[in-house]
């Protein structure tokens, strides 16, 4: 199999470094300066993670909400690059306007909209995979996605690092230091759409009928029915769900929890940054791993080890635990997130990749908010953070068994298969 990508691909991949750069700065700085807005107006520690996490929740809903209609919407000849741009422009230009946020609520709202935009448009990235590379090659692309995404938002991330803990040496407000991190961010975002807006093509799609909207909700209730049909798509979706929470809810709140347990900001940025960096070479090692064994053999790997990781967090104490934690986050982060992409995408018709990713989002966003509402309002009644984090565990536990039985599923029409062809005489 070829190794050297195409230029198709090479782009595709430049989104997600684009892109990430607001993931990193949304579990770094962002919670951190949020707690800086928060502690002005008199919010406890514990209040200001709930609110942080109701926030999250709230951007999730959304998408669940309407990524699968736009998703389906976006499977329309000549439809998926437009929606795509719209969703991106949203998440961009609500980066830089999070600038000017000066009170806590204010910017929980602009918060929750450039979330949404960030991520409406990953539903119609993710569903560009089948037009910019082959099914054979999808582990890899999507494994190198993710990988050099790590890696690339370490260098705007670092610029904004320089400029929020050099405020004061370069005489500057922390409030303007942090309108120019956000400025940095959008602007390294968007300036790395542009390669794969150029290029990009959409090779598989339904054709363009009268009455497109009506007839997207159409066609995502056909998907629904054939979904519950689909059994192995469904115990898939049903899994991701489930370990996919745990994911989702300890990139989204780790800062928040590190800082609401009293660790030093800069040492959690520091941290944080070596999860980036330890992810990149991992992710990749994923990808290549996947030639050699089965993919479904290396995602229960890693929903094993995020089993461990979650239980490690429950008795999270002291500083160098996070920093322990931070690695081995970094080690199986890329690999889970890459690998159920491709693996999804192998699995569902390509010309319907726009709903069925949407429904993949209901199922990410949903567990996404499910995690942070739980540990917002388990740390909220409790008043111990920790406790909160304990339910992250659960799901992975949940997670490993139904996608077992996924690819039992799987392994069963594979099986049906063979016995009709040595039926037929073939």
């Amino acid at each position: 199999m070829k190794t050297k990508m195409t230029k198709a691909e090479r782009n595709w991949v430049l989104y997600d470094v684009g892109n990430s750069a607001f993931v990193l700065l949304v579990s770094t700085i962002m919670p951190i300066y949020f707690n800086y807005l928060a502690g002005n107006a008199g919010l406890s520690s514990v209040d200001y993670l709930a609110y942080w996490g109701y926030a999250t929740s709230a951007a999730t809903i959304i998408v669940a909400l309407l990524g699968p209609v736009f998703g389906t919407l976006a499977d329309t000849k000549g439809l998926k690059k437009p929606i795509f741009t719209v969703t991106m422009l949203i998440g961009g230009i609500g980066c830089l306007a999070l600038g000017f946020a000066r009170q806590w609520m204010v910017f929980l709202i602009i918060y929750i909209i450039a979330k949404t935009g960030f991520s409406g448009s990953l539903i119609f990235y993710d569903s560009m995979l089948g037009d910019v590379t082959t099914e054979d090659r999808m582990d890899n692309v999507s494994s190198q996605g993710y990988a050099w995404g790590y890696i690339g938002s370490c260098v705007p991330f670092v610029l904004c690092l320089g400029i929020v803990l050099g405020a004061g040496k370069i005489g500057i407000s922390i409030e303007l230091a942090m309108m120019i991190s956000f400025a940095i961010v959008a602007v390294w975002w968007i300036g790395a759409t542009i390669p794969l807006l150029k290029i990009y093509k959409q090779k598989h799609y339904v054709e363009r009928k009268p009455r497109a909207i009506r007839n997207s909700f159409k066609r995502l209730g056909v998907t629904l029915k054939n979904v519950r049909n689909e059994k192995k798509i469904f115990l898939f979706l049903l899994a991701f769900f489930f370990y996919i929470d745990g994911v989702y809810t300890i990139i989204d709140m780790a800062t928040a929890y590190g800082t609401a347990l009293g660790f030093d900001s800069t040492k959690l940025l520091l941290a944080l940054l070596v999860t980036q960096i330890v992810a990149f070479p991992f992710a990749i090692i994923f990808g290549k791993l996947a030639n050699c064994y089965k993919t479904e053999r290396l995602i229960t790997i890693c929903i094993g080890a995020y089993l461990g990781i979650a239980i490690f967090a429950i008795f999270l104490r002291e500083q160098w635990q996070f920093w322990i934690l931070a690695v081995l986050v970094g080690m199986f982060q890329g690999g889970i997130q890459a690998l159920s992409r491709s693996y999804f995408a192998k699995i569902i018709p390509p010309e319907k990749s726009g709903e069925y990713f949407g429904l993949m989002d209901i199922c990410g966003k949903g567990a996404s908010f499910l995690g942070t509402t739980v540990i917002s309002l388990i740390s909220q009644v409790t008043g111990k953070v920790n406790i909160g984090v304990g339910a992250i565990s659960v799901f992975f536990v949940l997670g490993m068994i139904v996608f077992r039985m996924a690819t039992a599923e799987e392994k069963g029409e594979v099986r049906k298969a063979e016995m009709r062809l040595g039926e037929d005489g073939v």
